[in-house]
């Protein structure tokens, strides 16, 4: 039987399911609502405002403007609104349950973060105010900053990179600057198996030759394979620790000592930060730079494109090559520091810019109020309770559900499972579909590569015992339904707004742009 929603939604399979239910008037399936397009509600010839004539003045674009009507649909305020809360409805999101997407910390966003952002000296600061102006708004900035550093043991940090991928490239850029002020410029960036999927693609969009390294069987970095690839053209290597398989790599500082052995340099993938945060410093290890996302471990918005902050992390060796701007404190005053030749002993040799000005102001605004209402007990129980979390699932699906590393030790952040035993002609993606019937947003799948038919399983810190169980059980359900070969599992979801799609279609064949339908048939 499946399981109950905390709304107390039982599904139920056979004759009562959506698909063989009749067919509605509207297309609504009771409170499900069939939301069409913006152009199908309203049309052209009307508009939900009443603007008086336009006045007729001179036209300054030189024969540029637009002659003909722009062709958007007018809708009334009601319809507007109706449109864009039909279809938030139809969303999924943390405010909604449990999200278990691995290697992306999709935690729960306190309510007084977002207030704090939202404050008139921060929200409203424009980039180009004087900095006698935003001295509130640089302490902010200087206030992240040393708790990062502190976190990390590591004395430099770029507070500008605006996401994760933005901060690789910061760190290979900060590398590359330091091997040719040595006049030694290196080819190769070494990324083992079990890193993020971003690493290799920044790395060769650096500029560098991307040689891979094999994980071992318990899912980490292949020490002797890694030595083997050592040589005088390797820049540094992209490590993710905590791991893409759940995994802490227990040989980091082994790793470390090889790569500055023969003159290279270590990345360190932070995303997985929320892990060992408060409990493991990666300068400690030897990491020479990382990447911290503010989105995943401290707990500012994720997703949707932006606005995101990834900060970097620099080892002595890098902090004088780490971009510019700056913050730094004289005194009681903050002042922003945007040339090298005032940086002085900091970032003396800058290898440029990655944004305009500072960074995002909102996230960090948002980070320094979680590390303040945490304390540093506070971030250090996070970690122990994400790991706790992720354990918890882990052992909890014992034997309905193959997990390959839950012998290689306790995993971190997130468990990872395979579709090994599942019934013939039955794949993770149907378990995934399975998900979204029993109320919840799938994991990730088929990442890592290294684990086939892989479900990563994130649970984060923030989620009730209570949750946890509920999750389980819908997943063992799902599990047991594609172990035993239930042909209806095949069909879902049976109960979303769509049933199940041609994702591969979908992704290379989209559909982007609205077309009139009467002059599309009127073209062919």
């Amino acid at each position: 039987m499946s399981a109950i929603n905390q709304s107390g939604w039982r599904p139920e399979m056979g004759s009562g399911a959506a698909g063989d239910a009749p067919a509605t008037y509207t297309g609504n399936k009771a409170l499900m609502l069939e939301e069409p397009l913006l152009f199908e509600i309203g049309d052209t010839a009307r508009t939900g405002v009443d603007l008086p004539e336009r006045p007729k003045v001179a036209s300054r674009l030189s024969g540029l403007e637009r002659n003909k009507p722009i062709g958007l649909p007018g809708l009334s305020e009601p319809e507007a609104v109706r449109h864009y809360t039909r279809l938030s409805r139809q969303n999924y999101a943390i405010d909604l349950g449990l999200f278990p997407l691995g290697s992306c910390t999709m935690k729960h966003n306190p309510r007084l973060n977002e207030k704090m952002a939202r404050l008139p000296g921060f929200a409203d600061l424009h980039p180009l105010t004087p900095v006698d102006g935003t001295q509130g708004a640089l302490a902010v900035i200087h206030l992240v900053a040393e708790w990062l550093k502190a976190l990390t043991n590591m004395p430099g940090i770029a507070m500008s990179p605006k996401a994760g991928a933005h901060g690789e490239l910061c760190g290979l850029l900060a590398i590359r600057a330091a091997h040719e002020a040595k006049g030694d410029a290196r080819k190769i960036i070494l990324v083992p198996e079990s890193a993020h999927g971003t690493n290799p693609a920044t790395a060769a969009f650096a500029g560098y030759q991307v040689k891979g390294i094999p994980a071992t069987e318990d899912g980490r970095v292949d020490l002797e394979a890694l030595k083997a690839a050592l040589s005088p053209e390797v820049a540094g290597v992209m490590i993710t620790n905590p791991n893409t398989c759940g995994l802490f790599e227990r040989d980091m500082i082994a790793i470390c000592e090889a790569v500055h052995a023969i003159g290279g340099y270590v990345y360190c993938d932070g995303a997985n930060f929320n892990a060992i945060v408060g409990r493991v410093r990666p300068g400690d290890l030897g990491v020479d730079a990382m990447h911290i996302n503010l989105h995943k471990t401290f707990s500012t918005p994720h997703g949707g494109g932006g606005p995101g902050s990834g900060p970097v992390v620099f080892s002595a060796a890098l902090a004088p090559f780490a971009p510019l701007p700056f913050v730094e404190k004289h005194d009681d005053r903050y002042v922003l520091v945007e040339e090298e030749t005032v940086a002085e002993e900091g970032h003396s040799r800058a290898f440029g810019r990655m944004v305009a000005f500072h960074g995002q102001m909102g996230m960090f605004t948002r980070a320094a109020a979680y590390m303040l209402s945490h304390g540093a007990d506070g971030l250090k129980q996070v970690s122990e309770d994400a790991v706790l979390s992720a354990n918890y699932i882990l052992r909890s699906l014992e034997g309905v559900m193959d997990a390959p590393f839950a012998g290689a030790g306790p995993c971190m952040h997130e468990a990872i499972f395979s579709d090994k035993g599942f019934a013939e002609g039955f794949s993770t993606l149907d378990v995934a579909k399975g998900l979204i019937d029993e109320g919840f947003h799938p994991m990730t799948v088929y990442f890592p590569l290294v684990v086939h038919g892989a479900m990563l399983v994130e649970p984060t810190e923030t989620e009730s015992k209570a949750a946890l169980d509920q999750f389980i059980g819908a997943l063992r359900s799902v599990a047991e339904r594609a172990k035993a070969g239930d042909a209806a599992l095949k069909a879902a979801p049976m109960y979303a707004p769509r049933r199940r799609l041609d994702e591969t279609a979908a992704a290379r064949k989209p559909v982007l742009v609205w077309k009139d339908p009467v002059q599309a048939q009127a073209a062919e």
